[in-house]
C-alpha cells in the first residue's frame, strides 16, 4: 500500500496527517522482508543462469 492509498482510504488530505497514522507491525515487516528476499533471489538466479541464444541475439 502506498502513502497515497493510505490517504485516500483514511480520508486524509495531507501526507503529514497520513504519516502520523501510518503504522507497521511485525507481521507486515516479515511480509516486506520475504518479498525483498524473493526479489533478490530471483535476480540472482537470473544473473547466474547462462544466457540463451535468444538473449544473446537481443543484446547484440
Amino acid at each position: 500500500m502506498t502513502l497515497k492509498d493510505t490517504m485516500v482510504r483514511a480520508g486524509q488530505s495531507t501526507e503529514r496527517a497520513a504519516l502520523i497514522y501510518q503504522h507497521s507491525d511485525v507481521e507486515r515487516q516479515q511480509e516486506v522482508a520475504a518479498g525483498l528476499d524473493r526479489l533478490v533471489r530471483q535476480r540472482r538466479d537470473a544473473a547466474d543462469a547462462p544466457a540463451s541464444g535468444t538473449d544473446v541475439a537481443r543484446d547484440a
